[in-house]
């Protein structure tokens, strides 16, 4: 606020100043802030949605093959030869899941996936559901991917498995900063490592089977001479059925992320439901040629797998010892077939690692953009629902890194350990979403009178029939065998996600209920009788007589300065000196036997509430504005705390007028720097010379 001819200006500006101590590492690690307008440039072609959105699925074929082997050598090597037709039913799930979604990605492209599916077709909260399996589905896709990521690279790096949390935490951390540089960026830069792994393993199984096939070359894995301690032996009956579904539901690790792709329609060019389901498929094409190609790999080179390895694998009839590390099926196989050592073999284990670390981003797509839709839905804090500099949905990538970088901590960087909590929350979602479609095309098929079109709703409905049927049937296989086993910290989770999220509804609800604007005049519409103005004054000086004019400017029935008397000596002074300027304004000085500012002057103002209910009260306090963050800890402390007891105060408007002193040209200075300049408040104290004009906004 300046005086012009006599009479107070006011300003309103925009405060854009952010502590150097902070923009300057997030611009430098981030990138510089972009527009709105420039939403449309994120938009991703399928070369990049690919590995954005299907890294995980892709990337699962290098641990999900491993996770069958390890529970079938429960019975020893001899039911290794039950993996093909697990691989087959595995195979089978895929594509019903695959060809399912392809319907999702053309129905609902907005990027609910199945959180809009479940919500629209089976109810708020069955859609709540879903939505907690997901957001418990996303972490876990993170601690695994990175934890499994991290045991491929230690295969070439010991110094990696001996420090497997610090660095699985570190990769979290890099991958957090790369998805807040925005989509289409940190999908370019995992672009490369995810086709080099694709490449990679395709370059893998036509080499071996050209070597076993064609050149009859004997390929053994670093593991084909070991033996397995069977820990039962000769399973029949219903233990061997138990065993074998256990192992299905290990193998249908490589089904996670699938959904990502009908959550993120909104992410592709256009047309967008069209390149997103092209994508699907062909998603769906490599992840099973992958899949069935190491398994039948793993076979033919003699791999030994043991989920207790320092005592269950026999090498020359003693057990390895707890300084062995089994390395992954993908690792064994890629030194069997290409030779340990050699580059394809060195390529193919970074390119592994790497593509497993960057398995995460699907969940670091997935969650953010699914927390955004819960937040607009009222679900989750609103917060979530905003996109950062980068137009990137900042703080639910940030949420969704602290998450996991805890699980991560908690379990070890231990995949075998985590895997066990995962895909229970991603069939719940298949279900759930299949059963939704299912009413969605039974809803469209009582209004639709076209032939042709009945008949290709007709084909949907049964591909959705049968997907949510198989993958029902595996959500039961995967809680009967994974329950014990740590499947029910997925299930808690999910509670409390669902528990969290109902308690956040239910509050913004009551908030919007007591806010709403009512039809007939209540007391926040009609005019206040009269308003009270209070300038609070501790001493004479600038910002005290800026606080006055400005006062002054207000249409108020009353004004009057108010001071609290701590220090009989100072209030002494204040008054004498009052009255020697001959300031035209009444000062009310207020007793405080007990040397406290805040209590008087709320006791006073509801005083004044108390005797005219209809009458408005407004409080005016003078407050520095100081350019150094430890400048704050010295200023403003009383007025901080006069606020945010005044809040709470019915009928209280509080008013700060900023008054900039000279450590304030600092940070002006700094942000001239940065951008153009805006600052708190509007004439600083006395003139400047040469100052520059201020921008102020009408």
């Amino acid at each position: 606020m300046g005086v012009v001819g006599g009479r107070p200006r006011v300003r309103t500006l925009t405060i854009l100043s952010v502590s150097k101590l902070t923009d300057v590492p997030k611009r430098i690690l981030i990138g510089r802030a972009l527009r709105s307008d420039r939403l449309g440039e994120t938009l991703l072609p399928k070369r990049i949605a690919l590995p954005v959105f299907a890294s995980d699925p892709l990337s699962s074929v290098a641990y999900a093959p491993g996770e069958v082997l390890l529970v079938l050598s429960i019975a020893g090597v001899s039911a290794y030869h039950f993996s093909p037709w697990i691989a087959v039913a595995v195979v089978v799930l895929m594509f019903t899941v695959v060809a399912s979604y392809r319907q999702n990605v053309h129905a609902y492209p907005s990027g609910g996936g199945d959180y809009e599916v479940a919500n629209t077709n089976l109810g708020p909260k069955a859609g709540l559901t879903v939505a907690s399996a997901l957001l418990v589905d996303y972490v876990l896709t993170v601690a695994v991917s990175i934890s499994s990521g991290i045991e491929n690279l230690g295969s070439a790096i010991p110094f990696v498995v001996e420090h497997k949390v610090l660095c699985a935490v570190a990769v979290i951390v890099l991958l957090t900063l790369m998805n807040l540089r925005g989509v289409k960026e940190s999908g370019k830069l995992f672009a490369i490592p995810t086709y080099v792994f694709v490449a990679g393993v395709f370059i893998m199984i036509a080499w071996g089977a050209f070597r076993g096939l064609v050149l009859g070359d004997t390929m053994e894995s670093p593991t084909a001479d070991f033996h397995i301690k069977a820990e039962h032996q000769g399973l029949a009956g219903f233990a061997l059925v138990f065993l074998l579904l256990r192992a299905f539901s290990s193998g249908c690790a490589a089904l996670t992320g699938v959904e990502a792709i009908s959550n993120g329609v909104p992410a592709f060019r256009k047309p967008k439901s069209k390149n997103a389901a092209s994508t699907l498929a062909l998603m769906g094409a490599l992840a099973v040629t992958m899949f069935c190609g190491i398994i039948g790999l793993a076979l033919a080179t003699d791999v030994r797998m043991a989920e207790n390895p320092a005592k269950d694998l026999i090498h020359n009839g003693v057990a390895v010892g707890s300084g062995f590390v089994q390395d992954p099926v993908i690792a064994q196989v890629a030194e069997a077939v290409f030779g340990g050592g050699s580059f394809m073999f060195l390529i193919l284990s970074a390119a592994t690692a790497l593509v497993l670390f960057l398995a995460a981003n699907t969940a670091y797509n997935g969650f953010p953009l699914l927390g955004s839709i819960l937040a607009q839905d009222r679900y989750l804090p609103r917060q979530l629902h905003t996109r950062g500099d980068r137009l990137a949905f900042s703080n639910g990538i940030v949420l969704l890194a602290g998450a996991a970088a805890l699980l991560v901590v908690i379990y070890g960087a231990d995949s075998t350990r985590l895997i066990q909590l995962y895909i229970v929350g991603v069939f719940v979602s298949f279900t759930l979403s299949q059963t939704g479609m299912v009413r969605h095309w039974n809803r469209h098929l009582r209004t639709e009178r076209d032939p042709a079109e009945r008949r290709r709703m007709i084909r949907s409905r049964a591909i959705n029939a049968f997907g949510a049927f198989f993958t029902g049937l595996v959500l039961v296989v995967v809680l009967l065998t994974k329950f014990t086993h740590g499947a029910w910290v997925a299930l808690l989770g999910m509670v409390i996600f669902f528990v969290t999220m109902t308690a956040i509804r239910k509050h913004y609800d009551r908030v919007a209920d007591e806010i709403a604007a009512p039809e007939v005049p209540s007391d926040d519409s009609v005019r206040p009788s009269r308003v009270h103005s209070l300038v609070l004054v501790s001493k004479i000086h600038r910002p005290t007589l800026r606080a006055i004019a400005y006062a002054k400017l207000m249409r108020t029935d009353t004004l009057e300065a108010l001071s609290v008397n701590v220090d009989p000596a100072e209030t002494k002074a204040l008054r004498e000196e009052w009255e020697r300027r001959g300031i035209d304004v009444p000062l009310k000085v207020l007793d405080s036997p007990y040397r406290e500012i805040t209590r008087p002057v709320i006791e006073y103002v509801k005083n004044l509430r108390k005797e005219s209910p209809r009458d408005a009260v407004s409080v005016i306090i003078p407050e520095y504005v100081v350019g150094h963050w430890y400048e704050h800890l010295l200023h403003n402390q009383s007025a901080l705390r006069l606020k945010g007891r005044l809040l709470f105060t019915p009928g209280i408007m509080v008013t700060s007028v900023p008054y900039q002193l000279e450590s304030s040209e600092v940070a002006k200075k700094r942000a001239r720097r940065r951008s153009e300049w805006n600052a708190p408040g509007a004439v600083r104290r006395g003139p400047v010379e040469k100052r520059p004009k201020e921008p102020s906004s009408k």
